[in-house]
């Protein structure tokens, strides 16, 4: 199979960079596929394709930008002159853009491939009938709200004229059920980035106990409560902790940990990452004592929770939406607090950190869930449904043939 994956990549900056990059590393090594064609948005640096491990030919076509209006008519473009075997979309509403026609129009592209009758899977990472608008960053507005609530629901239609929408919770695939009366919606896992074959090393190196937290903040990712938090738990016990900001900016709320760098100055051992490329991102994870998720809402599947899981890591999480969710339908286990109360997340925070025995519980328990949906395991089960897609089809154009022959 030629498969073109239309998607941001790194070292983009664009939402879901990192899981297209575990993605392209797991298809290449599936020996159904036999070339990769990446078509994605446009960098100064070069795209990372330089992977260790053996596997198929990878091609690279930059070919959209965030917030181009021209991105439908350049990528129907590049997918025309490549002619894939299939098309799959790695996607969220704001994918092409935060500019409410730029993202539309590039969310149209699914149904151009269907038109051109090139099969094609949408990954949608989330649905906007489970997204805070206002926490999310989108809009605090009202009236506001429930326009982009319609607007959202007839993109919801439009990527439903694909193929086969994936989601990657089940209770997407109820509401898309229910409220679109979709048919063609399947659940397929997250997935877990990084699998070892071992169990970590849950020994923590010497020095200060890091309490880190990983991604893109400032909009329902805020970072505030959690330096707060730390701070307490350090007059409360005593212990030498340090506070480890990875990430960036949102794009929607630049200038964020800028402040907060200003805001929290006078606080001690408050370490601010920048961007983490993939090469760092496991010394990241191994040398954290607990992993936060410091949010007052959620927007779909996460893949720091994963990620913790992977390196086997104790986490902190607010009691709300999909975190909850995952939790309960994939086995994860954490510490809870409410959402927006520095107290709260400090005693979540000092119930792991002050109990080793328990930390490492919370952690085996955590890599006991990660292992269980390997990003290689994924990878087959979205080439199931692209061999399910194709099936189909060919017993339509059989079935056209039978009537055209028996008339």
């Amino acid at each position: 199979m030629k498969l073109a994956i239309v998607t941001a990549y790194p070292p983009s900056k664009v939402t879901l960079n990192e899981y297209a990059y575990h993605l392209v590393k797991h298809f290449r090594q599936n020996d159904d596929v036999t070339e990769i064609v990446l078509l994605t948005d446009k960098t100064e640096e070069l795209k990372d394709v330089f992977f260790t491990e053996n596997g198929c030919k990878i091609l690279v076509k930059e070919c959209w930008g965030f917030n181009s209006y021209l991105n439908i008519v350049s990528v129907t473009a590049a997918i025309t002159k490549i002619k894939p075997d299939a098309v799959l979309f790695n996607l969220q509403f704001m994918k092409f853009g935060d500019k409410k026609i730029a993202a539309a129009l590039g969310l149209m592209l699914p149904l151009v491939c269907k038109l051109k009758g090139i099969t094609n899977i949408v990954l949608l990472h989330n649905i906007l009938e489970e997204v805070d608008l206002g926490s999310a960053g989108f809009t605090k507005n009202k009236i506001m709200q429930k326009l982009y609530g319609f607007i959202g629901t007839s993109l919801t239609k439009l990527l439903l004229k694909s193929d086969t929408v994936i989601v990657t919770m089940q209770k997407y695939v109820t509401i898309l059920k229910e409220k679109y009366n979709a048919k063609n919606v399947r659940l397929i896992p997250h997935g877990t980035f990084d699998v070892f074959d071992k169990q970590p090393n849950y020994k923590l190196p010497n020095g200060p106990l890091q309490i880190m937290t990983f991604g893109k903040f400032g909009t329902y990712k805020k970072v505030e409560n959690m330096i707060e938090a730390v701070e307490k738990v350090r007059q409360s016990t005593g212990l030498d902790l340090e506070i480890v900001i990875a990430g960036t900016d949102n794009p929607n709320v630049p200038g964020y940990l800028e402040n907060i760098k200003e805001l929290y100055k006078h606080i001690k051992q408050v370490r601010f990452t920048g961007y983490v490329e993939e090469k760092d991102v496991s010394k990241l994870f191994n040398e954290s004592a607990v992993v936060v998720f410091p949010y007052t809402s959620t927007t779909g599947s996460s893949g720091v929770l994963h990620q913790a899981g992977s390196y086997g890591k104790a986490v902190v999480m607010p009691d709300l939406g999909d975190l909850a969710l995952l939790i309960e339908d994939e086995g994860y286990k954490g510490e809870f607090f409410e959402p927006n109360s520095v107290d709260s997340l400090a005693k979540a925070i000092e119930t792991i950190i002050v109990n080793n025995d328990y930390r490492i519980d919370l952690g085996k328990t955590n890599f006991k869930a990660a292992n269980a949906y390997p990003m290689g395991k994924i990878v087959e089960m979205y080439l199931s449904e692209f061999d399910k897609i194709n099936n189909f089809k060919s017993s339509q154009e059989n079935t056209i043939l039978q009537e055209i022959t028996f008339d």
